[in-house]
């Protein structure tokens, strides 16, 4: 019986046609599977199957993940991402590999909301993820969540008493009253590529997307597992950024608006 998979137009054009067909028919794809983007199991002769191709700049990693989780796509990443999965044997293998080399695909819960500071209210997005964050060729065992977003400019938040610093290179994608992505500077400073992607676009309130289109920015705040949770209303997503400044567990940065 054929594999349930999903090969993308994009992800057919970098492998071959003759590629895609092997797989799609079953020959070189695996049933069972460590999907790359939440690290359970998928079986892709039970569930649709995503293909997603890791390209670096000499050499490529396939991996699967459930069609619920992403879509199938290209991803581009730095060549050096890519030398822990090259080497591993299996797709599973190579997606774990790759998933402790790339924290940046890791597993992302974002939740928008306005938050009020000098007496304004701005559009906010709080990035949480599901699960500790390990640095690449880490033990595994400390999450290095905050520290690799301070590697990239993400700057500590003491207290929502002022608006972060605006970060370079990096914007929120929302169209038409949809969040679609975080973008993040592309590998050797090429464009940008999806830091954060909705494999469903994100709905926005009026007032959230009233409040981007006037300022054009939206400020992203991040914490590890555990800090913040799913808050039901804004002022007890307030109380907890609050919190999570105070135990000094809150990253942020402003983020141009790309789209309206």
């Amino acid at each position: 019986m054929p594999r349930m998979l999903d090969v993308s137009e994009d992800v057919r054009a970098e492998i071959g046609d003759e590629e895609a067909d092997r797989l799609l028919a079953g020959d070189n794809a695996p049933g069972s599977y460590d999907c790359t983007s939440c690290r359970t199991p998928g079986d892709s002769d039970q569930e649709r199957t995503s293909t997603v191709l890791f390209v670096g700049e000499e050499t490529a990693v396939l991996a699967f993940a459930h069609a619920s989780c992403i879509p199938s796509q290209v991803v581009r990443v730095a060549e050096e991402q890519l030398q822990g999965a090259v080497a591993s044997i299996t797709a599973s293998d190579a997606a774990e590999a790759l998933s402790a080399s790339h924290p940046e695909q890791a597993v992302l819960g974002v939740t928008s909301g306005l938050v009020l500071i000098e007496g304004e209210l701005h559009p906010a997005l709080v990035v949480e993820p599901t699960a500790p964050v390990a640095r690449p060729g880490s033990d595994g065992l400390a999450d290095e969540f905050l520290s690799l977003l301070a590697e990239q400019g993400f700057q500590p938040v003491m207290d929502l008493s002022a608006k972060p610093t605006l970060l370079p290179g990096w914007s929120v994608l929302v169209a038409m009253g949809q969040l679609h992505s975080v973008l993040q500077p592309g590998p050797g400073g090429a464009g940008q590529a999806a830091w954060w992607q909705a494999h469903q676009p994100l709905q926005v309130t009026e007032g959230w997307r009233a409040a981007a289109n006037k300022s054009h920015t939206v400020l992203v705040f991040a914490a590890p597992v555990g800090s913040i949770g799913q808050q039901p209303r804004e002022d007890l997503l307030r109380d907890a950024l609050e919190k999570a400044a105070a135990n000094g567990r809150l990253v942020a940065a402003a983020m141009p608006l790309a789209g309206t």
